[in-house]
């Protein structure tokens, strides 16, 4: 599949860096470094603008190795891109460790999938078909 992408940014295009990667990695396009404190959010601009083809996202999640190593999570993740965005991508990061983080530019900062979606359509009723599960949910399978 093919992605119209604008880059505005300083830095070289996304790309998969292994034959079985799912997902990209992201840049910081910041002029200089932005320091996060702990349990501090911003947003991070990428200079990168999509035009998505109807029917797909694209979902901007965690590195693992920042949430490892750093505690660097994204905010509302994963973050959802639709198909009819055209602003630019920014990354809500937020500082979940007990140290500062300093963002460096170019410094990679998450990852995105692009994703197929479905839209439903409401069947609205007043019965559900019953299930093994039923209403039984938060951790119910596994406490027998």
């Amino acid at each position: 599949m093919e992605i119209k992408v604008i880059n505005k940014s300083a830095f070289s295009l996304p790309n998969y860096e292994t034959q079985g990667s799912a997902g990209m990695d992201i840049k910081a396009n910041i002029p200089s470094a932005v320091t996060l404190a702990p349990m501090e959010r911003c947003l991070i601009p990428t200079g990168l603008f999509f035009e998505i083809p109807q029917g797909f996202e694209c979902q901007i999640r965690p590195r693992s190795g920042l949430a490892l190593k750093k505690g660097i999570g994204i905010l509302n993740s994963p973050g959802t891109i639709d198909s009819d965005y055209r602003g630019e991508i920014g990354v809500i990061l937020v500082n979940l460790s007990a140290e500062i983080f300093e963002i460096q530019p170019g410094e990679r900062i998450a990852q995105m999938v692009f994703c197929p979606i479905i839209q439903i359509k409401w069947a609205e009723t007043t019965i559900l078909d019953a299930s093994e599960r039923g209403a039984g949910g938060f951790g119910s399978t596994g406490n027998k």
